[in-house]
């Protein structure tokens, strides 16, 4: 899960792509990068950390120019201590291209041995995105063949992109002179969209970075379509995949997005009220609402579907939890082990809203279990009575192979687990889940458009019908790793203009 942004405009850049990051923060906060572009020369600083760390006054000035890109990153496969694999990625033919990608491309090892053997392109690092830009210039050479680039030519090789990359990728790409390239994968796994302002064009993740930096949302991008912008901010667009159908991953509607946002026509907020009224169904069946003193959500993503689940029972809601904001990371020193983080360096309970009470406690969704079996402990040890525990997402049962660093199955405390097996290792006193068509008709009921969801890692099934458990198993082998010490080598990138941050 990352998140992407592109500007074309008649004025410089470089504040709004840091502003638009800054909205799109929640995507990922492992590193962030910016690109620039003026007199077909880029501009590119990029490093890890948060936005607001990475950019500094003197990184800021400079990347000059009226177009540009950037990302914030949330590794999934790779390296998540490389500062090489911090995003954007260059390439400097045909023309010179940058680019910044949002998901996880499936049969990223077939294309790398193909790039080598047959386009005879070189890959410097693990990510699939080094690879999704090395299939685009490929692409674009094709395409061109040497002639100036036009429209069409770009629309013809993403057309080929398409039929070469599986997986899912939300992609913008800057072109060296002629401008700003966007385009979804043919499901619309992952979201984009498009905006404008008096003489800007603006393509994101997510709506709120739209309107967040002032922006009139105008549409999403279509599954399989791409969007250029020239330099002259003329917006050309054409459908470019074979057989397109819209199936968003469910997630994003789930826990990802902010709630602020809309995608694919769906109201993120109204989205999850939606899933607490089908929760709220699911706890009536399960546990009185008369044994039921209270309803708190576990912050963040859970309130709105905690909210309409305790107005549907007519339970109070609470805020039993406050959110330190600011829990750094753990820096290992010599000599020192990896100190685990508590879940209670992150959250504090307000006792008196537990002292005595049958608590209900609304969640998002459960993934690996551990935190959840923290929070119950801590609700008891603030002296709730009992603790129900209700997640608004079904259980997660299934890897995700499309861009979420999902666990693999072993560490998912639902994989081959009862719901009273779960509900034992969690220590809570009931459990309660959404079900997945319950989910599905929650979210699915605000755009009749759609022809489904990616819901992978609740039912198993994968969109993009060519991931077998072999492929599962590989993929699980090029998650995230490495080591803090790493990445210190010398970079094959553009330069970070003026050193570090």
């Amino acid at each position: 899960m990352c998140g992407i942004v592109g500007v074309v405009s008649n004025a410089p850049v470089n504040q709004l792509i840091y502003d638009a990051l800054l909205l799109l923060q929640h995507r990922g906060q492992d590193a962030a990068g910016i690109v620039t572009q003026q007199e077909r020369k880029f501009f590119m600083h990029k490093a890890k950390g948060m936005v607001r760390d990475v950019f500094r006054t003197r990184n800021m000035r400079s990347l000059p120019g009226n177009c540009g890109l950037g990302q914030v990153r949330y590794p999934t496969a790779g390296n998540a201590y490389s500062e090489e694999e911090a995003q954007p990625f260059y390439v400097n033919a045909p023309f010179g291209i940058v680019l910044v990608h949002n998901g996880n491309l499936t049969n990223a090892q077939a294309l790398k041995t193909e790039l080598f053997n047959t386009d005879h392109r070189h890959i410097n690092t693990e990510s699939d995105s080094e690879v999704l830009l090395n299939v685009l210039a490929h692409e674009l050479e094709r395409t061109t063949r040497g002639l100036p680039l036009q429209p069409g030519d770009v629309f013809a090789a993403v057309r080929n992109v398409h039929r070469r990359v599986r997986g899912s990728y939300a992609v913008i790409a800057l072109i060296a002179g002629h401008g700003v390239l966007a385009f979804r994968d043919p499901f619309g796994i992952r979201p984009l969209c498009m905006g404008h302002a008096e003489s800007t064009v603006m393509l994101a993740s997510e709506s709120v970075a739209l309107e967040g930096t002032g922006h009139l949302f105008e549409r999403d991008i279509d599954p399989g379509e791409a969007v250029f912008v020239d330099l002259e901010g003329k917006v050309h667009a054409q459908q470019c995949a074979d057989s397109p159908s819209l199936n968003p991953c469910i997630f994003e509607f789930v826990y990802l997005a902010r709630p602020d946002s809309v995608m694919d026509r769906i109201s993120v907020y109204q989205a999850r009220l939606n899933l607490g009224e089908t929760l709220a169904k699911r706890v009536i069946s399960t546990v009185p609402p008369s044994e039921i003193d209270v309803v708190i959500p576990i912050p963040e993503s859970s309130r709105p579907s905690a909210a309409q689940l305790a107005q549907l029972l007519g339970l109070p809601y609470r805020e039993g939890f406050v959110k330190n904001r600011y829990v750094g990371r753990t820096f290992i020193m010599p000599g020192q082990s990896v100190r685990k983080k508590s879940v209670r360096q992150k959250l504090n309970v307000i006792a008196s809203e537990f002292k005595g009470r049958n608590v209900l406690l609304v969640d998002d969704s459960i993934v690996r279990g551990t935190t959840s079996k923290e929070i119950v402990q801590m609700a008891r040890d603030a002296g709730a009575r009992k603790v129900y525990l209700a997640s608004a997402a079904p259980p997660v049962r299934y890897p995700n192979v499309y861009g979420i660093d999902m666990p693999t199955s072993d560490e998912l405390v639902a994989h081959n687990r009862t719901v009273e097996e779960i509900r034992t290792i969690i220590g809570c006193d009931a459990l309660i889940y959404q079900d997945v068509e319950g989910m599905k008709r929650a979210i699915g009921a605000l755009n009749s458009k759609l022809s489904g969801f990616d819901a992978s890692c609740f039912d198993g099934v994968y969109v993009t019908g060519d991931i077998t458990a072999a492929d599962i198993e590989r993929l699980n082998r090029s998650r995230v790793g490495g080591d803090e010490t790493e990445g210190e080598g010398s970079r094959l990138a553009l330069p970070n203009p003026g050193g570090g941050a």
